[in-house]
């Protein structure tokens, strides 16, 4: 493995960085929530995160030119729904510019009023806490009011492609 000392690109190659980003595992999630009127919205997110257990908070951030921007710099309240190996379809859908996400995908609705993805391995049910400007993008933090765990081995994301993860020294 080759050690970087320094580095070698600055960030105003924007490919570049977020190539350098990308080198980072995470995981894929379906941030969902409802407008005034009703109305659904979900989007697949990579930048969600845990913040504090006490009281219990996430974080996840959506970038100022995404569709569904508009509708969560005001709503009180989003869902997310952690996907597992197998929903990777689900995740390309709510990545895409498809008209009706929803469509053809097995949803509930949380109590809180915005769907969730059936068959998740983690739902959180949140109200917004705090929205903070960062760049191009508006963080949300959000208070878990609810959430369920299931099982299963968890979709990521690395290096531009979908896999899973196995544990160390496992076949």
């Amino acid at each position: 493995m080759e050690t970087i000392a320094r580095p070698k690109n600055s960030t105003s190659d924007g490919r570049a960085l977020r190539q350098a980003l990308g080198k980072f595992a995470t995981g894929v999630a379906i941030v969902t929530t409802r407008d005034g009127e009703e109305r659904d919205y979900g989007m697949t997110i990579n930048s969600f995160t845990s913040v504090s257990l006490a009281p219990p908070l996430v974080l996840w951030s959506v970038s100022r030119s995404a569709p569904s921007y508009p509708v969560f710099t005001t709503t009180e309240n989003f869902v997310i729904s952690v996907l597992g190996e197998e929903q990777e379809n689900i995740s390309n859908r709510f990545a895409g510019s498809v008209a009706d996400k929803f469509a053809g995908v097995r949803c509930g609705r949380s109590s809180m009023g915005p769907l969730f993805i059936d068959g998740a391995l983690a739902v959180f049910e949140c109200s917004v806490h705090e929205r903070y400007e960062g760049g191009d993008h508006l963080i949300l933090v959000g208070h878990v009011e609810n959430y369920s765990c299931g099982n299963g081995r968890a979709l990521v994301f690395h290096d531009g492609w979908y896999g899973t993860l196995q544990k160390a020294g496992s076949q």
